[in-house]
């Protein structure tokens, strides 16, 4: 498996000689490891089946924001060259190439893997044709009363227009002929997003595409028609919004504005179609969509794979990956319980600063405990708090932020409405928010606040004392079981101060540009990691660990090759897209880059600069090394001290460095090598493990066992 992943991607590598690999083929790159854990047959079968999931969402991702990004490059600058010399027409053979074998093994995957070993274990997506009678009835009886009445048939004539066809959607081109004057006909004919894809028959355990279904039935939807013939197809259009918020009197009618505007006007990208669509419907899509034929990809088998995700809910855990529930940190279990955390969290912070690692560390007991205890502690006078995704109005933060306000206490969200794909989302639950009495800030004008802050100030006898969580992921309690992410509460003076700075900066007017003790985006965080870098290379046994989503921007990655070329050890752990090209002699042969891509989504940001003998520097924040988190948001990035709190980020970070199970490599040739697995560690397990050791030896300290953590 892993050598045909590196095959595949060595052709699309790079020129030998450019400083840097491509972007957009790097993030392909990613995607390609998504899918080979997904072939990966070592792993429970409903778990790979989730894998393919993502691996299909971020393809359509890929496509709705990558290569839409390229396409309006190439009309509008079709000559200009990537960093690496790549020409946007270049750019977009190379991805097509590439996909076009991306698409071959995951068709294979699910026709020659999954769909055999899920029928083994009694699960069974079938088709219509494999039904029989009884079946059939069920499903002729589920047609009538539930898809009949939703189905609206759209006629392409002369006094018809060729219908809009929404992002996304699914679709049935469907040709006809009256029989008494021979005409052909074509309606388009959308599958309804409300309805399951998937239709249950009766036992449970057997389901049937929907487009299948619709399709079974075309003849009661065209009466007295002939039903020639039928294809499913599906479009993607561009969906990264263009706001131009730099003049915008009113942000939010701006936005508002834009995503309506955008849903029916935005371009079409790609278009998806069954691989037997015959030649004449296929020319009239593309030419009615104004794509181009090699924006087409054919497709054999069910369209949207991505929607076989219902089957890895089902309740099979033999076929799932085992995990072991999260914890309380024992800081924050005293005097509570492992599920409501602490009666006094603010007492707890008086004593010692607490890092959060999520999933491992229970989100609802810590960060939610924590807005929930400030929201009903009468001595809270102020919460305010960033909110970019969160899980809407009814998430339990947004609930303690509404009886917060109710109760008097003075409460601001800033609520980030550029959230891509979320916009909509945060514009209704934001007023909801607003409606309530908090007080809702949409954020600065020309930036978009990426931050994850909350606040707390609370009156102690006649001094005001102020708590702060800082974190790497969003205050989303659905996300923060399936992300990994780090948090730090904190009572430390400066922090607070600071945190109040950076809110003044986002809900009034101010300029400031240095902090006491964070590095805030867009202004501090550029030079200030240049600086720490730079420091860190300047001593003769320097060395330099970072960990983050995607390293793309090329001032840091420069930084990085002269700290490199000074003499500095560099380990980078970079999940998705990384355009530095490590071990190149003379450039970068002291820099390492793996990736981690497993059971959790590795969403931290760490960086650490020193070494044992020396001591070290950690930092925790928010934000990625690309040029927009970095010039174009609102980040930040925050010291953690204590010898406690940086002996377990040293712990995340050796674990993660030395994964084995995994963990892919890059090569100087910009090809990813899946890691050969010697010792079997697997760092989320590991890290999961640690978490209950720690605390089980909260609850019992007089107690032995567990490893060091």
């Amino acid at each position: 498996m892993a050598s045909e992943v590196e095959v595949l991607a060595s052709t699309e590598a790079g020129a030998a000689g450019s400083r840097y690999l491509n972007r957009e083929l790097s993030l392909l790159d990613y995607v390609t490891r998504v899918l080979a854990r997904a072939e990966d047959p070592s792993l429970p079968l409903l778990h790979r089946v989730r894998c393919l999931h993502f691996f299909v969402r971020n393809l359509d991702d890929f496509f709705q924001i990558r290569v839409a990004g390229l396409k309006e490059q190439l009309a509008a600058a079709p000559d200009l060259a990537s960093p690496e010399g790549r020409t946007p027409v270049e750019q977009l053979r190379a991805i097509r190439r590439r996909v076009l074998r991306l698409i071959k093994r995951e068709t294979r995957l699910w026709h020659d893997d999954f769909r055999p070993q899920l029928a083994e274990a009694g699960i069974r997506v079938l088709d219509v044709a494999d039904l029989d009678a009884s079946d059939r009835a069920h499903l002729d009886l589920y047609f009538r009363s539930r898809i009949f009445p939703v189905l609206t048939p759209l006629a392409v004539d002369p006094s018809h227009p060729f219908p809009y066809i929404s992002h996304f959607s699914l679709n049935l081109a469907v040709w006809v002929r009256d029989p008494l004057h021979r005409r052909p006909g074509f309606a388009r004919l959308k599958v309804p997003d409300l309805l399951p894809r998937f239709v249950s028959l009766p036992n449970g355990t057997r389901f049937v595409p929907l487009e299948q279904v619709i399709a079974e039935h075309l003849d009661q939807l065209f009466p007295g028609m002939e039903v020639i013939g039928h294809s499913v197809f599906r479009l993607t259009r561009d969906n990264d919004l263009d706001v131009r918020d730099s003049e915008a009197d009113d942000l939010l009618v701006t936005i508002q504005a834009e995503l309506l505007r955008h849903r029916r006007r935005a371009d079409a990208v790609r278009l998806e179609i069954d691989r037997d669509m015959p030649v004449s419907v296929r020319q009239l899509l593309v030419r009615e969509l104004e794509l181009r034929n090699e924006d087409v990809y054919e497709i054999e088998g069910p369209l949207d794979l991505g929607a076989v995700d219902f089957l890895a809910d089902l309740e099979r855990p033999e076929l799932k990956l085992h995990h072991l529930a999260p914890v309380t940190p024992p800081e924050l279990e005293r005097g509570g319980t492992s599920t409501t955390g602490p009666t006094d969290i603010f007492a707890a912070l008086r004593e010692e600063d607490v890092l959060v690692h999520h999933p491992y560390d229970s989100f609802a007991s810590t960060v939610v405990a924590f807005i929930e205890k400030a929201a009903d502690d009468p001595k809270v006078q102020a919460i305010k708090q960033t909110l970019y995704r969160t899980s809407g109005p009814a998430s339990p933060i947004a609930m303690a932020l509404v009886r917060a306000a109710e109760a008097g206490k003075q409460v601001v969200a800033l609520v980030e409405l550029q959230a891509r794909g979320d916009e909509q989302a945060n514009i209704a639950w934001a007023q909801q928010l607003e409606q309530s009495g908090v007080h809702v800030v949409y954020g600065l004008v020309g930036l978009k606040t990426h931050a994850k802050a909350a606040l707390v100030v609370r009156l102690e006898g006649d001094t005001i004392r102020r708590y702060v969580h800082l974190a790497t992921g969003n205050y989303n309690p659905n996300t923060a079981r399936a992300y990994e992410d780090l948090g730090l509460l904190s009572c430390n003076e400066d922090l607070g101060a600071d945190v109040s700075d950076l809110f003044n900066f986002l809900t009034g007017y101010s300029r400031q540009n240095s902090y006491r003790q964070l590095l805030v985006a867009p202004l501090s965080l550029r030079p200030g990691l240049n600086q720490l870098i730079r420091e860190e290379a300047a001593q003769p046994d320097g060395h330099i660990v970072i960990k983050v989503n995607n390293l793309t921007d090329l001032g840091i990655i420069d930084v990085l090759y002269e700290a490199a070329a000074n003499g500095a050890e560099i380990d980078l752990v970079v999940r998705g897209m990384c355009c530095l090209r490590p071990g190149v002699r003379g450039l970068s042969e002291r820099i390492r880059v793996r990736s981690i891509v497993g059971d959790y989504l590795e969403h931290s940001r760490i960086f650490r600069f020193g070494t044992e003998g020396r001591g070290f520097r950690y930092y925790i924040g928010s934000p990625d090394m690309m040029d927009r988190n970095l010039d174009r948001r609102v980040e930040e990035i925050v010291p953690v001290r204590g010898a406690k709190l940086e002996e377990r980020l040293g712990k995340i970070l050796h674990l993660l460095l030395t994964d084995d199970v995994q963990a892919w490599e890059l090569r100087a040739n910009g090809v990813w090598h899946k890691v050969p697995t010697e010792e079997g560690l697997n760092a989320q397990v590991r890290l999961q493990e640690l978490a209950q050791e720690r605390a089980h030896r909260g609850a019992h300290p007089l107690g032995t066992g567990g490893g060091v953590a």
